[in-house]
């Protein structure tokens, strides 16, 4: 028989605050064992959580859905099923710059809330905890969703940190949140050496080919709208100044604001190193990388996550502009309804994700508590789309017509 709402939040707090030694041993953990845990190489991270979930009596399945490095926890008997992602790779040289370790205390204290208050109620309903690694260009959610770790699941949360002086006080997050949906590929332009002083007429220049688009893309930006975004690196572009250079090698993303859009940008951006390669008489290849959709939270979600909050430390969507940033959570939410709020922590002034200044406030016993609170929030939204018929219905509606706008060219 189900509680009522305030019944429901105390045994949600009191559970989080219960296992708060749990919950911080691994934020601890995540945090020290960053130098060997980059995209697909979390397997102290991994091993810590399967560690931390049988000690709580719990089942946990490691190196699930075929990753590795993932583990799926399962609880409950029925109903709907509630997934809970916990991130926890690192970036190389900086660490947890982008507080990964957070999200995994986040979202593991919200499974173990919603643990505990399935157990007090009796209500049908299944929750999981879910290790999603490589989310820093690695593309671990897509490896998941191929696996099948998101099959008939009703609602997918999470929370990501960012720096707080980008909000007013007293807002601390911002439930609604959109992100750019990202099309990523390596493109090879592949020539015919020759002496560039010797012999230049017999050379096929690669080199001018990258430069000849890195140029054409520049211009192109003057007719892409102000969201949309373009950028490249050369990864390959010669050996020796007296050496035409036979093969260079650029990688370029291409980020609009869904997943078609972005797709028919990058067609227009093709176009520009396929005339290069008409240009200059060199081969080309597209090598296609892992490409993220965009970020499309539940309005439903949202807007309950506001009202579970604390009232004023929770803005629905302020700034709402899309953020020009991607993530494989994109993904997800093609997939079923999902939340992907983002919460303030203290960082300097100037220093936001992927910054060393990042890392060190990531590592502040007020950012945990501020991912904790987080949970709290996450674990009440969750343990109602399992127990509340008609919000979950509602939460359903909403994702589908959201998808009928989402997929449209």
């Amino acid at each position: 028989m189900a509680s009522s709402s305030d019944n429901i939040s105390e045994i949600v707090k009191g559970e989080i605050a219960a296992r708060d030694a749990d919950i911080s041993s691994i934020n601890h953990k995540a945090r020290h064992s960053e130098d060997r845990e980059l995209a697909y190489e979390e397997h102290a991270a991994h091993d810590n959580f399967v560690a931390a979930l049988k000690k709580l009596g719990l089942e946990v399945t490691p190196h699930a859905y075929g990753v590795d490095t993932s583990f799926s926890c399962d609880f409950g008997q029925g109903g709907r099923l509630i997934v809970f992602n916990a991130e926890y790779d690192a970036l190389p040289g900086i660490g947890h710059a982008c507080g990964h370790n957070l999200i995994a205390s986040a979202s593991f204290a919200a499974f173990l809330g919603v643990c505990a208050a399935l157990k007090k109620t009796g209500i049908p309903g299944r929750v999981r905890l879910l290790g999603t690694p490589a989310e820093e260009g690695g593309g671990g959610k897509l490896k998941l969703i191929a696996g099948g770790a998101f099959k008939n699941v009703s609602a997918c949360l999470m929370v990501h940190p960012g720096p707080q002086y980008l909000l007013k006080d007293p807002v601390r997050e911002v439930a609604y949140v959109r992100m750019l949906a990202n099309v990523k590929y390596k493109v090879h332009f592949t020539g015919r050496a020759s002496h560039a002083a010797m012999l230049p007429w017999n050379g096929v220049n690669a080199l001018d080919a990258v430069c000849l688009s890195y140029n054409a893309i520049s211009m192109l930006r003057q007719q892409i709208k102000p969201y949309e975004r373009i950028h490249g690196v050369f990864r390959e572009a010669g050996d020796r100044p007296n050496i035409i250079p036979s093969r260079t090698t650029v990688e370029y993303y291409v980020r609009s604001d869904t997943r078609a859009a972005a797709e028919a940008l990058w067609q227009r951006v093709k176009k520009c190193f396929e005339g290069a390669s008409v240009a200059t008489g060199c081969g080309i290849e597209f090598e296609h990388l892992n490409s993220y959709a965009d970020v499309r939270p539940s309005k439903v979600i949202c807007e309950e996550y506001v009202k579970v909050m604390p009232e004023g430390t929770v803005s629905y969507a302020d700034p709402p502009d899309i953020l020009a940033g991607s993530t494989d959570q994109g993904d997800v939410c093609y997939v079923c309804p999902s939340y992907h709020g983002a919460f303030g922590i203290n960082t300097e002034v100037g220093q936001g994700n992927h910054t060393p200044g990042f890392t060190r406030a990531s590592a502040l016993q007020d950012s945990y508590q501020r991912a904790l609170a987080c949970g709290e929030g996450m674990a009440l939204v969750g343990f109602k789309i399992l127990s509340d018929d008609n919000f979950a219905e509602r939460m359903k509606e909403d994702w589908e017509e959201d998808m009928k706008v989402a997929t449209q060219t």
